[in-house]
C-alpha cells in the first residue's frame, strides 16, 4: 500500500513521536502508518486543528443564512459585554477579524504565554477574550489568538440555538458517517481553539471534503466559495509556518523543476495536521505527540511526500 516510494518517511515515523499517518491520493490511500494497533480507532485531540473545522462551521452558518456575512461586527453577539468597555475601536471587530485572527487584541500566545493563555483558566471565556487591551486596530495584522476561536464558536451557538457539538453533528459529521467523537466544552461553549478529538481516518476525510470542493457522496455540505476564500492566503505574521486565511495556513513547496505548489493545512500543537495538495489530489494527515516540535511533521511532509509525487 505504501507508495510512492515512502520507505524513508516510514523510518522518520518510526523514530518520531507520530502516532497516525495517512496518505490518500486519486481516492486511493497510499500510505498508513500507525504507532499501534490502538491508534487506529481510537480518539485523539487534534488541538488547534479544531480551529479549522470551526471554520466549516462558520461557512454552513452562511449557508444556512444563520450569519448574513463575515462583515457584521461582533457587537451584534456580545453586546453585553463590549457595551461597557470604554475602547470603541472593539465595535468595529467582526467575524472576519475573528476568522483572520486581525482582530488587534494584546494576545501574546506564541510570545510570552508559550501557547497558554489565561482565557484557558478563567471562568468566563468570552469575557477573558473581550476584555483584553487592543495594542493595534482590527485588520491590520493577524496575531495568534485562540480567543477568537472561542468566540467564533460562541456565536455558532447564539445564531444556531444549539450547542457547536450538535450543529456539528447534524450539518457536517453525520452526513459524513463520522459518529465518535468528542468536544470538550467550558462553560457550555464547545471550545473552537482546541477542543476536539477525532479518529485519524474521520481526520483524513474532513480534509478530502474540502479537496473535493465541500461535496460529500454528491450532497454540498459545505459552500465551495467557502473553500476557496477560506484558504487565500491573506496575512503572514509567521514566515515560518505560512500565510493565514479563515482559520487555515497556506504555504507551498517548491519542485524540482522550480515549480511553486500551493498547499493549506489545519495545524494542531504537539503536531496535529491536515494537509490538502489541490495539485496533487493529495490529503496527508499527522496525528502526533511532538511536544518539543510542532512543526516536525511538517518537515517530513515537505522532506519525503512532496518530492514523491508529481503533478497530476
Amino acid at each position: 500500500m505504501n507508495k510512492p516510494p515512502y520507505s524513508s518517511l516510514l523510518k522518520e515515523l518510526k523514530k518520531g513521536q507520530i502516532k497516525a499517518c495517512i496518505i490518500k491520493q486519486h481516492e486511493d490511500i497510499t500510505f498508513e502508518y500507525y504507532k499501534n494497533k490502538k491508534s487506529v480507532s481510537a480518539l485523539h485531540a487534534i488541538n488547534s486543528c479544531t480551529k479549522s473545522i470551526l471554520s466549516m462551521l462558520i461557512g454552513i452558518c452562511i449557508r444556512e443564512g444563520l450569519i448574513p456575512n463575515i462583515h457584521i461586527p461582533i457587537k451584534e453577539y456580545f453586546a453585553e459585554y463590549l457595551a461597557s468597555q470604554e475602547d470603541v475601536r472593539k465595535d468595529t471587530i467582526t467575524i472576519y477579524h475573528l476568522l483572520t485572527m486581525t482582530s488587534g487584541f494584546d494576545w501574546p500566545e506564541f510570545g510570552e504565554w508559550n501557547y497558554w493563555s489565561p482565557m484557558e483558566f478563567s471562568q468566563n471565556i468570552v469575557k477573558s477574550a473581550l476584555e483584553r487591551n487592543l495594542e493595534i486596530k482590527p485588520g491590520v495584522k493577524m496575531n495568534y489568538n485562540s480567543g477568537s476561536s472561542n468566540l467564533l464558536s460562541a456565536i455558532i451557538q447564539k445564531v444556531s440555538g444549539m450547542k457547536t457539538i450538535d450543529f456539528a453533528y447534524k450539518h457536517l459529521f453525520r452526513p459524513m458517517g463520522i459518529e465518535d467523537i468528542t468536544w470538550h466544552e467550558k462553560q457550555g461553549i464547545s471550545l473552537g481553539a482546541n477542543g476536539l478529538k477525532l479518529k485519524p481516518i474521520d481526520m483524513l476525510n474532513l480534509g478530502c471534503l474540502y479537496l473535493q470542493g465541500g461535496q460529500w457522496n454528491g450532497v454540498q455540505l459545505i459552500p465551495n466559495e467557502w473553500i476557496v476564500e477560506s484558504t487565500q492566503p491573506r496575512f503572514i505574521t509567521y514566515p515560518q509556518i505560512g500565510h493565514y486565511g479563515y482559520h487555515w495556513w497556506i504555504s507551498d513547496f517548491t519542485q524540482g523543476n522550480g515549480h511553486k505548489i500551493p498547499f493549506y493545512f489545519a495545524l494542531g500543537l504537539f503536531g496535529q495536521f491536515i494537509i490538502i495538495v489541490p495539485d496533487y489530489d493529495m490529503v496527508t494527515i499527522f496525528i502526533s505527540e511532538n511536544y518539543s516540535n510542532t512543526m516536525n511533521p511538517m518537515r517530513y511532509f515537505r522532506e519525503h511526500v512532496a518530492p514523491s509525487n508529481p503533478l497530476i
